[in-house]
């Protein structure tokens, strides 16, 4: 017998974390957005920061987070022209999620893994 569906008891009608995530969506979105919380970056700057993209996914995720208003670009006059790339309003709202990401992960990382013993660290050696 097939189980009955349960009605949605959800405060809002459409949810609103889908519309959140919209503008955080794509690879590499999270880091961009951490690496610009302390402060203008350029292009080479952030491969530096993010090593592991490539230069055309950063391109991509970068003029992304431009048209969604997160992302300032400011075209540097200097000779050659250079570009930096900075959080707009927009942009920084995001930053206490991002922070309470990265302490989560902080916490995973230091916690002990599921089956090991009590007192030890994440490589299995005693702790303190």
């Amino acid at each position: 017998m097939p189980l009955k569906m349960r009605k949605n008891r959800s405060p809002a009608p459409a949810c609103p974390l889908s519309d959140c995530m919209a503008y955080l969506s794509g690879a590499w979105t999270p880091n961009i957005l951490w690496y610009l919380a302390s402060g203008p970056r350029r292009f080479s700057e952030l491969r530096v920061d993010i090593p592991l993209v490539s230069a055309k996914v950063l391109t991509q995720r970068l003029r992304d987070l431009e048209e969604r208003g997160v992302v300032l670009r400011r075209v540097m006059p200097t000779s050659p022209p250079s570009v930096e790339y900075s959080l707009s309003d927009l942009g920084r709202e995001f930053l206490p999620v991002i922070e309470q990401i990265v302490a989560g992960g902080l916490r995973l990382k230091a916690a002990p893994s599921p089956g090991m013993a009590p007192g030890t660290g994440p490589e299995g050696l005693p702790q303190g």
